[in-house]
């Protein structure tokens, strides 16, 4: 298997992709290069520029140069701008859906799908001169009035995934440079085309020059932009050691962070749920995307033997016969295309392993899947496991591919316990015809995002998207309200306009009267 990876230029790459500064895309002028690769075929399809810490302190200037004049931008002109990038996403659906699957591997409906839940936050942003509206309250004392209103940070940045090349990035920009700010994203090394083209159709958009920045590197820019005084903040989303390091090094730096970390989501299925229901949503957010969601199934939970043995039968033959192939074929489309690297398809596989040797029963073995045409690429089968107990590594840890764990429960108090006694908070579901049982769950379940008949519970764009536990580190959720929170400092005001002067003097702590 061809492995990706590499310092120095690949022969006979097509293209090179830098940077996008002030406007324009750079040559970046790097020393350092990173071979990209198609996933499906393990072909290198061009190369990446790993940008120096000099080279990402360019883009921090371009912002920093930008920000004066755009955060005294009208809100209305900013949501405008908006309005604008919206229609050119949409014009461009099919171009940025390609450009994705041939970078990420993802099928087709599916990076459209992305987009488009990227376009939703986007939505959001055209309604900024709503979002930003203050409090004012008249006569609070003797002809004193208060206000407050929300002012933009300064230049902030973006750090994000290879699994959402689109989507992620979409989940902080369009808010934070409608509040008023300007803005660095340092998306992942892996797949950087979409990002560039987002930072043209910005630009298309009437975005001035500098407000939205690329740039494209590895750890040296990610520390580049943590340590630089000039970011007010940073949004990321990745693993738990990678958002654990961002969130203490940007704190320990003065910084406002929001870091989204892993992930180990289970589904509770109740002895009355409708099981050809349940199963169907399993298998969608279990094996979807290979497995590479943050949000993705990788647990499932029966209670009950009967449950678990029903769930088990009817889970088997769909994961045997799952079709997988590259992501751009149609008639019929895939189901699940290929892992990201030959790396990461390596680190999967060995997971199975792992799951073998601790002695969970393998039901469906993935590990040697080959797709007819394509033998060098980066695919695997779905593997399912039955009887996985919490203390197995591969209940414990973040697989991020796909392979789905059955951990069997006699009750429902024992499946909650299993869910809350994990690190990680990020999302859950139940599936039930019972609404107390449903009610409860949703009380009680210690995980930031609930669903209840609903597979992967991501909110709409107008609520929040946060994790608990080890999922997340920082405060405030992305986008929604709470994203808007993030990328705004609030200024109360309170002023006096008396009928005549005054003459006395206060050295009380002053009241209202």
């Amino acid at each position: 298997m061809a492995k990706t990876g590499a310092e120095q230029a690949p022969a006979g790459a097509t293209s090179t992709l830098a940077n996008y500064i002030n406007g324009r895309r750079t040559d970046g002028n790097a020393e350092r290069f990173l071979e990209m690769r198609n996933p499906a075929t393990n072909e290198v399809t061009g190369r990446v520029a790993l940008s120096s810490a000099a080279q990402t302190a360019e883009a921090v200037a371009a912002a920093q140069a930008a920000f004066p004049s755009w955060s005294k931008t009208p809100p209305l002109t900013r949501a405008r701008v908006m309005f604008r990038f919206k229609q050119l996403l949409e014009e461009n659906y099919d171009r940025l859906a390609e450009v994705l699957v041939n970078e990420h591997g993802k099928v087709f409906s599916d990076a459209k799908g992305e987009i488009t839940r990227g376009l939703e936050v986007v939505e959001l942003a055209c309604g900024i001169p709503h979002m930003l509206k203050g409090e004012h309250s008249l006569d609070v004392g003797g002809n004193i009035d208060s206000y407050s209103v929300k002012q933009a940070l300064g230049v902030v940045a973006g750090i994000t995934p290879f699994n959402f090349p689109a989507m992620v990035p979409m989940w902080m920009f369009p808010l934070a440079i409608a509040c008023g700010n300007t803005f660095v994203l340092k998306p992942s090394e892996k797949d950087p085309g979409v990002p560039l083209i987002l930072a043209e159709l910005l630009s298309e958009a009437g975005l001035p020059d500098g407000v939205f920045n690329v740039v494209n590197g590895d750890k040296v820019s990610v520390d580049a932009l943590l340590d630089d005084e000039r970011v007010q903040a940073v949004s990321f989303v990745g693993s738990t050691p990678i958002a654990e390091y961002i969130y203490s090094r940007g704190c320990a730096n003065g910084k406002r962070v929001q870091a989204l970390a892993g992930a180990k989501n289970h589904m509770v299925i109740m002895p009355d749920a409708d099981m050809d229901h349940a199963v169907r949503s399993l298998m969608g957010a279990a094996y979807g995307a290979a497995g590479e969601r943050c949000m993705a199934i990788s647990v499932a939970v029966p209670v009950g033997e009967e449950t678990a043995d029903r769930l088990i039968a009817a889970l088997k033959p769909k994961v045997e016969e799952l079709q997988i192939g590259f992501g751009m074929e149609q008639d019929p489309e895939p189901q699940m295309g290929p892992l990201i690297t030959a790396e990461h398809l390596e680190k999967v596989r060995g997971y199975v392993d792992l799951g073998v040797s601790e002695g969970a029963e393998l039901v469906v073995d993935g590990r040697e899947k080959s797709v007819p045409g394509y033998e060098n690429g980066n695919f695997m089968g779905g593997s399912l496991f039955d009887r996985v107990t919490p203390e197995m590594r591969i209940h414990q840890e973040e697989i991020f591919g796909p392979v789905l764990s059955v951990v069997r429960a006699d009750s429902y108090e024992q499946a909650a316990d299993i869910i809350n006694d994990h690190e990680f908070g990020n999302g859950t579901a139940i599936f039930t015809r019972d609404g107390h049982t449903a009610r409860r769950f949703a009380e009680s379940i210690q995980v930031g995002m609930v669903g209840i008949n609903v597979p992967i519970p991501v909110p709409v764009a107008y609520h929040s998207f946060g994790g608990w536990k080890r999922s997340r580190f920082g405060d405030l959720n992305a986008y929604g309200e709470e994203g808007v929170r993030f990328y705004t400092k609030v200024k109360t005001v309170t002023a006096r306009w008396p009928e005549t002067h005054i003459d006395e003097n206060h050295f009380s702590m002053p009241t209202m009267k």
